[in-house]
């Protein structure tokens, strides 16, 4: 992949951050991956290590490297993935499970992350990027990003229940969770498709909602995230997204 120059840049800029947040600048890891690499001893700053994630650098004049390898800045990349089941949304796993970057091995891709999540039973549109900043407009919750998901239920959906799915309720942990908007897709003999709208990011938000109202998913797939839609993406394929398709994700 290309490289931005730091040197030329070095002369417009002054860019004096915290360590961990240079990390993320310079597209290495997400903001919260870092402070483990620079507690961890692995980050050298000028040719010292430097364990504390608040110590100030600059962008565009320190040397920063990590395990001996300088992080540079790269050029911006701009992905959707469509995620199998069975895969985790993370970088490595303690428990040893596979990740979504196995399907990302042998693409020549400089250091991207995953803009927030799918647990690993869940399948559908997932973004990645080294651009920490079209990744935070994303997740912002202020920002209301809308996300599209294709869910089968254990049952026959009628009127009452898209309703209540709609209204939402609280769940154990003291949760309120609901959806912006729901309709019936189709239906079989005991189960149905329904599609979920949501424009919030919490954690398993479809999971814990169906579970309120006693529903069981058997299959949830996102299919968009704003009018970016998945498409006809194969499992486990990817694609770049074009400049009017990264702008398209808040309109």
């Amino acid at each position: 992949m290309k490289k931005e120059s730091r040197q030329n840049s070095k002369n417009n800029h002054q860019d004096w951050v915290n360590l961990d947040r240079a990390l993320s600048k310079l597209g290495f890891c997400s903001r919260s991956q870092a402070p483990g690499y620079i507690l961890d001893g692995r980050v050298k700053v000028n040719k010292k290590i430097q364990s504390n994630p608040f110590f100030r650098v600059n962008l565009f004049a320190d040397r920063i490297e990590i395990d001996g390898e300088l992080i540079e800045f790269a050029e911006k990349v701009y992905l959707m993935l469509n995620k199998p089941r069975g895969l985790v949304t993370t970088r490595s796993d303690e428990k040893g499970r596979a990740t979504v970057f196995e399907c990302l091995k042998d693409k020549n891709l400089p250091q991207i992350m995953p803009v927030g999540r799918l647990d690993m039973a869940s399948e559908g549109l997932l973004l990645f990027t080294n651009d920490s900043q079209w990744a935070n407009q994303i997740l912002e919750p202020q920002n209301h990003v809308l996300k599209t998901y294709h869910v089968q239920i254990d049952r026959l959906a009628d009127e009452n229940l898209l309703r209540n799915l709609q209204k939402g309720g609280m769940t154990p942990e003291g949760d309120f969770l609901n959806c912006k908007a729901v309709k019936l897709l189709r239906s079989g003999k005991r189960n149905s498709w329904l599609e979920i709208k949501i424009d919030e990011g919490k954690n398993r938000h479809i999971r814990r909602l169906c579970a309120i109202l006693g529903l069981e998913v058997h299959r949830l797939i996102r299919v968009a995230i704003g009018s970016l839609e998945l498409g006809k993406l194969g499992k486990g394929e990817i694609r770049y997204l074009n400049s009017a398709e990264k702008e398209m994700l808040f309109r």
